[in-house]
């Protein structure tokens, strides 16, 4: 199985590369992980509905873009469906039993995803109501990722 994780924006702070770079390597040995960064638009100060409805426009152009053809298409959002870590690894199974090979994940940016992108998911993913940093929705989506095939290969975890 193929995951990619298509994120907008560029990570900064070292606390979190070292994350997902610890993640990455465990991930390894169950599946091969790519991840996408997509450049992020500036949002100015006090934008209107209409920028920020143009700024997620042109970072959903860029994030579809990065996504294959033939692709299932999970995007985090908020409005999406909360799931247990052992359902999130059913999911994954399923898939893969279901013959899919390659898993998209979508992060958005500071301001979410554009209606086109999320019209383009298959399964819209929420990891609770309330809103984080894209940044540390990587390391949380990676590690709820490598949880879901320890929970798939019967291997311990904390629960």
């Amino acid at each position: 199985m193929r995951i990619t994780l298509v994120t907008v924006g560029k990570i900064k702070e070292k606390f979190f590369t070292d994350a997902i770079a610890e993640y990455t390597k465990r991930l390894s040995r169950y599946c091969k992980l790519d991840i996408v960064q997509v450049a992020d638009e500036k949002t100015p100060d006090n934008a209107s509905e209409t920028v920020e409805r143009q700024i997620k426009d042109k970072e959903g152009e860029r994030i579809l873009s990065s996504i294959k053809d033939g692709s299932y298409v999970v995007a985090l959002a908020i409005e999406g469906e909360m799931l247990s870590s052992v359902k999130l690894s059913e999911k994954i199974s399923a898939l893969g039993v279901g013959g899919t090979s390659q898993i998209v994940f979508v992060i958005g940016g500071s301001l979410g995803l554009s209606e086109t992108v999320l019209r383009r998911a298959d399964y819209k993913l929420s990891f609770s109501p309330m809103t984080f940093p894209h940044q540390l929705m990587r390391v949380i989506l990676l590690e709820q990722i490598y949880r879901s095939y320890r929970i798939m290969n019967g291997e311990p975890y904390h629960k």
